[in-house]
Protein backbone atom coordinates (compact mmCIF):
# COMPACT_ATOMS: atom_id res chain seq x y z
CA UNK A 1 0.00 0.00 0.00
CA UNK A 2 1.17 3.82 -0.90
CA UNK A 3 2.57 5.80 2.00
CA UNK A 4 2.13 9.79 1.67
CA UNK A 5 3.09 11.82 4.66
CA UNK A 6 0.57 14.89 4.78
CA UNK A 7 -0.27 17.55 7.61
CA UNK A 8 -3.42 18.25 6.21
CA UNK A 9 -6.61 15.97 6.83
CA UNK A 10 -7.72 13.94 3.98
CA UNK A 11 -10.79 12.96 2.91
CA UNK A 12 -11.42 9.14 3.38
CA UNK A 13 -13.21 6.64 1.57
CA UNK A 14 -14.78 3.19 2.83
CA UNK A 15 -13.83 -0.04 0.60
CA UNK A 16 -15.77 -3.20 0.04
CA UNK A 17 -14.85 -4.61 -2.99
CA UNK A 18 -18.76 -3.68 -4.48
CA UNK A 19 -19.83 -1.62 -6.52
CA UNK A 20 -21.09 1.58 -4.72
CA UNK A 21 -18.05 1.83 -2.70
CA UNK A 22 -16.56 2.69 -6.00
CA UNK A 23 -19.24 5.48 -7.06
CA UNK A 24 -18.27 6.76 -3.04
CA UNK A 25 -14.92 6.90 -4.14
CA UNK A 26 -15.09 8.95 -7.51
CA UNK A 27 -17.74 11.17 -5.92
CA UNK A 28 -15.04 11.61 -3.16
CA UNK A 29 -12.57 12.28 -5.54
CA UNK A 30 -14.15 15.84 -6.38
CA UNK A 31 -14.36 16.86 -2.58
CA UNK A 32 -10.60 16.12 -1.97
CA UNK A 33 -9.87 18.15 -5.06
CA UNK A 34 -11.95 21.20 -3.64
CA UNK A 35 -10.31 20.81 -0.37
CA UNK A 36 -7.39 20.46 -1.66
CA UNK A 37 -6.57 17.37 0.34
CA UNK A 38 -5.22 14.06 -0.67
CA UNK A 39 -7.88 11.28 -0.60
CA UNK A 40 -7.13 7.87 1.64
CA UNK A 41 -8.98 4.55 0.28
CA UNK A 42 -9.43 2.23 3.09
CA UNK A 43 -10.15 -1.68 3.07
CA UNK A 44 -11.22 -2.94 6.37
CA UNK A 45 -10.51 -6.78 7.32
CA UNK A 46 -13.00 -8.31 9.82
CA UNK A 47 -10.96 -9.71 12.51
CA UNK A 48 -11.65 -13.08 12.27
CA UNK A 49 -13.62 -15.09 15.23
CA UNK A 50 -11.62 -17.78 14.96
CA UNK A 51 -8.49 -19.01 14.18
CA UNK A 52 -8.18 -19.26 10.26
CA UNK A 53 -5.81 -21.39 7.80
CA UNK A 54 -2.91 -19.28 6.11
CA UNK A 55 -4.75 -19.46 2.68
CA UNK A 56 -7.60 -18.03 4.02
CA UNK A 57 -5.95 -14.74 5.66
CA UNK A 58 -3.97 -14.85 2.15
CA UNK A 59 -7.23 -14.95 -0.08
CA UNK A 60 -8.56 -11.71 2.04
CA UNK A 61 -5.30 -9.99 1.81
CA UNK A 62 -5.13 -10.40 -1.95
CA UNK A 63 -9.39 -9.76 -2.61
CA UNK A 64 -8.66 -6.24 -0.37
CA UNK A 65 -5.43 -5.23 -2.65
CA UNK A 66 -7.78 -6.09 -5.60
CA UNK A 67 -10.48 -3.66 -4.51
CA UNK A 68 -8.39 -0.73 -3.74
CA UNK A 69 -6.41 -1.56 -6.71
CA UNK A 70 -9.85 -1.40 -8.86
CA UNK A 71 -11.20 2.00 -6.41
CA UNK A 72 -7.38 3.33 -6.95
CA UNK A 73 -7.99 3.12 -11.00
CA UNK A 74 -11.43 4.16 -11.44
CA UNK A 75 -10.24 7.82 -9.29
CA UNK A 76 -7.43 8.24 -11.57
CA UNK A 77 -9.27 7.78 -14.75
CA UNK A 78 -11.25 11.04 -13.58
CA UNK A 79 -7.97 13.13 -14.36
CA UNK A 80 -8.49 15.28 -11.29
CA UNK A 81 -5.35 16.51 -9.44
CA UNK A 82 -5.55 14.37 -6.24
CA UNK A 83 -2.65 12.35 -4.59
CA UNK A 84 -4.26 8.64 -3.71
CA UNK A 85 -3.46 6.61 -0.90
CA UNK A 86 -4.52 3.03 -0.01
CA UNK A 87 -4.41 1.03 3.11
CA UNK A 88 -5.61 -2.13 4.57
CA UNK A 89 -6.45 -2.10 8.36
CA UNK A 90 -8.08 -5.00 10.71
CA UNK A 91 -11.38 -4.11 12.88
CA UNK A 92 -14.98 -3.44 12.70
CA UNK A 93 -15.43 -1.64 9.53
CA UNK A 94 -17.63 1.24 11.45
CA UNK A 95 -15.19 1.46 14.50
CA UNK A 96 -12.04 1.78 12.21
CA UNK A 97 -13.83 4.26 10.06
CA UNK A 98 -14.68 6.18 13.11
CA UNK A 99 -11.50 6.17 14.31
CA UNK A 100 -10.25 6.96 10.81
CA UNK A 101 -12.30 10.05 11.18
CA UNK A 102 -10.13 11.92 13.74
CA UNK A 103 -7.53 12.58 11.52
CA UNK A 104 -10.34 12.91 8.46
CA UNK A 105 -11.81 16.36 6.84
CA UNK A 106 -14.34 14.15 5.61
CA UNK A 107 -15.45 10.42 5.30
CA UNK A 108 -17.69 8.99 2.69
CA UNK A 109 -18.73 5.40 2.25
CA UNK A 110 -21.21 3.81 -0.26
CA UNK A 111 -24.78 1.90 0.44
CA UNK A 112 -26.92 0.61 -2.55
CA UNK A 113 -29.50 0.79 -0.41
CA UNK A 114 -33.26 -0.26 -1.31
CA UNK A 115 -36.97 0.87 -0.38
CA UNK A 116 -37.59 4.89 0.49
CA UNK A 117 -37.19 4.94 3.64
CA UNK A 118 -34.22 6.07 5.69
CA UNK A 119 -33.26 2.81 7.86
CA UNK A 120 -33.59 0.74 4.18
CA UNK A 121 -31.81 3.53 2.20
CA UNK A 122 -28.27 3.06 4.25
CA UNK A 123 -26.55 -0.23 5.69
CA UNK A 124 -25.76 -0.46 8.79
CA UNK A 125 -22.03 0.39 8.81
CA UNK A 126 -22.69 3.91 7.34
CA UNK A 127 -25.45 4.24 9.84
CA UNK A 128 -23.08 3.52 12.46
CA UNK A 129 -20.19 6.18 11.00
CA UNK A 130 -23.10 8.94 10.57
CA UNK A 131 -24.18 8.67 14.36
CA UNK A 132 -20.63 8.51 15.32
CA UNK A 133 -17.83 10.11 13.16
CA UNK A 134 -16.10 12.86 14.05
CA UNK A 135 -15.99 14.83 10.78
CA UNK A 136 -18.90 15.56 8.57
CA UNK A 137 -20.17 12.10 6.74
CA UNK A 138 -21.41 11.44 2.95
CA UNK A 139 -23.37 8.29 2.24
CA UNK A 140 -23.05 7.99 -1.65
CA UNK A 141 -25.47 6.10 -3.70
CA UNK A 142 -24.79 5.10 -7.10
CA UNK A 143 -27.27 6.58 -9.27
CA UNK A 144 -29.00 4.17 -11.66
CA UNK A 145 -31.19 4.38 -14.75
CA UNK A 146 -33.33 8.07 -15.22
CA UNK A 147 -31.49 9.54 -12.71
CA UNK A 148 -28.24 9.45 -14.10
CA UNK A 149 -29.46 11.94 -17.48
CA UNK A 150 -29.27 15.13 -16.16
CA UNK A 151 -27.80 16.71 -12.70
CA UNK A 152 -30.21 16.10 -9.50
CA UNK A 153 -30.93 18.47 -7.02
CA UNK A 154 -28.88 19.37 -3.58
CA UNK A 155 -31.38 19.53 -0.92
CA UNK A 156 -31.04 20.75 3.03
CA UNK A 157 -33.92 22.43 5.22
CA UNK A 158 -33.30 25.49 6.73
CA UNK A 159 -34.28 25.63 10.21
CA UNK A 160 -33.16 26.59 13.92
CA UNK A 161 -30.88 23.53 14.70
CA UNK A 162 -27.61 24.98 16.07
CA UNK A 163 -25.16 24.03 13.07
CA UNK A 164 -27.83 25.19 10.10
CA UNK A 165 -25.99 27.89 8.76
CA UNK A 166 -22.88 25.15 8.48
CA UNK A 167 -25.18 22.58 6.43
CA UNK A 168 -26.77 25.47 4.15
CA UNK A 169 -23.25 26.76 3.57
CA UNK A 170 -22.20 23.10 2.93
CA UNK A 171 -24.90 22.58 0.47
CA UNK A 172 -24.54 25.71 -1.71
CA UNK A 173 -20.84 24.56 -1.94
CA UNK A 174 -21.57 21.37 -3.04
CA UNK A 175 -24.01 22.95 -5.44
CA UNK A 176 -21.53 25.51 -6.77
CA UNK A 177 -18.53 22.28 -7.43
CA UNK A 178 -21.13 20.33 -8.69
CA UNK A 179 -22.73 22.68 -11.19
CA UNK A 180 -26.10 21.60 -9.69
CA UNK A 181 -29.52 23.34 -8.26
CA UNK A 182 -30.35 23.97 -4.89
CA UNK A 183 -33.92 22.84 -3.17
CA UNK A 184 -34.03 24.33 0.19
CA UNK A 185 -37.08 23.21 2.52
CA UNK A 186 -37.59 26.35 4.49
CA UNK A 187 -38.46 25.80 8.21
CA UNK A 188 -37.40 29.18 9.29
CA UNK A 189 -37.86 33.23 7.82
CA UNK A 190 -34.27 33.78 7.34
CA UNK A 191 -32.58 32.64 4.13
CA UNK A 192 -29.22 32.26 2.54
CA UNK A 193 -30.28 32.22 -0.85
CA UNK A 194 -28.62 36.32 -1.74
CA UNK A 195 -25.20 35.18 -0.34
CA UNK A 196 -24.76 32.83 -3.66
CA UNK A 197 -26.57 34.76 -6.52
CA UNK A 198 -24.66 32.05 -8.77
CA UNK A 199 -26.41 28.82 -7.34
CA UNK A 200 -29.57 28.58 -8.86
CA UNK A 201 -32.17 27.47 -6.09
CA UNK A 202 -35.42 26.55 -5.28
CA UNK A 203 -36.94 27.16 -1.80
CA UNK A 204 -40.20 24.72 -0.76
CA UNK A 205 -42.24 25.17 2.26
CA UNK A 206 -42.00 21.87 4.46
CA UNK A 207 -45.15 20.79 5.37
CA UNK A 208 -47.31 17.73 5.94
CA UNK A 209 -48.59 16.04 3.23
CA UNK A 210 -46.47 16.87 -0.05
CA UNK A 211 -47.65 17.97 -2.99
CA UNK A 212 -46.76 16.13 -6.13
CA UNK A 213 -44.27 18.88 -7.14
CA UNK A 214 -42.24 18.17 -3.88
CA UNK A 215 -42.49 14.45 -4.37
CA UNK A 216 -41.66 15.14 -8.11
CA UNK A 217 -38.52 17.54 -7.18
CA UNK A 218 -37.26 14.57 -4.19
CA UNK A 219 -37.49 11.67 -7.21
CA UNK A 220 -34.88 13.71 -8.60
CA UNK A 221 -32.38 14.33 -5.34
CA UNK A 222 -28.60 13.88 -5.98
CA UNK A 223 -27.42 14.51 -2.65
CA UNK A 224 -29.22 15.59 0.91
CA UNK A 225 -27.27 17.87 3.20
CA UNK A 226 -28.06 17.76 6.82
CA UNK A 227 -26.63 18.26 10.03
CA UNK A 228 -24.94 16.47 12.94
CA UNK A 229 -28.17 17.33 15.46
CA UNK A 230 -29.86 15.07 13.10
CA UNK A 231 -27.41 12.18 12.11
CA UNK A 232 -28.99 10.21 14.78
CA UNK A 233 -32.41 10.38 14.25
CA UNK A 234 -32.12 9.90 10.53
CA UNK A 235 -30.39 6.67 10.72
CA UNK A 236 -33.28 5.51 13.15
CA UNK A 237 -36.82 7.01 11.26
CA UNK A 238 -39.12 4.63 10.13
CA UNK A 239 -41.54 6.53 8.80
CA UNK A 240 -41.75 8.70 5.71
CA UNK A 241 -42.75 11.41 7.14
CA UNK A 242 -40.17 12.05 9.98
CA UNK A 243 -37.56 14.02 7.61
CA UNK A 244 -39.06 16.11 4.82
CA UNK A 245 -36.35 15.31 2.55
CA UNK A 246 -35.33 11.68 3.20
CA UNK A 247 -38.58 10.44 3.62
CA UNK A 248 -39.45 11.29 0.24
CA UNK A 249 -35.66 10.48 -1.68
CA UNK A 250 -33.91 7.72 -2.21
CA UNK A 251 -30.48 9.44 -2.72
CA UNK A 252 -26.97 10.15 -1.40
CA UNK A 253 -26.54 12.23 1.94
CA UNK A 254 -23.84 14.59 3.90
CA UNK A 255 -23.59 14.78 7.05
CA UNK A 256 -22.17 18.00 7.87
CA UNK A 257 -19.79 18.10 11.06
CA UNK A 258 -17.89 21.62 10.49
Amino acid sequence: MSSIDYASKWVIVGIDGGGAAIEAAKWAAEEAVSRDVPLRLVYVNPVARKAEPDSGVLQRLEFAESALQRAQAEVQALGKAVDVDTAILRGRPDEVLIEESLDAALIVVGSMGTGRTPTTQIGPVAAAVARAAHCSVAIVRPRTGVETMDTGWIAAVLNDEPDNDAVIHRAMQEARLREAPVLLVDRREDSWIRRYPDVHVQVAAARPGATRTFENLCERLDLVVTGGAEADRLTRLVTPNCHPLLGNANCSVLVVRD
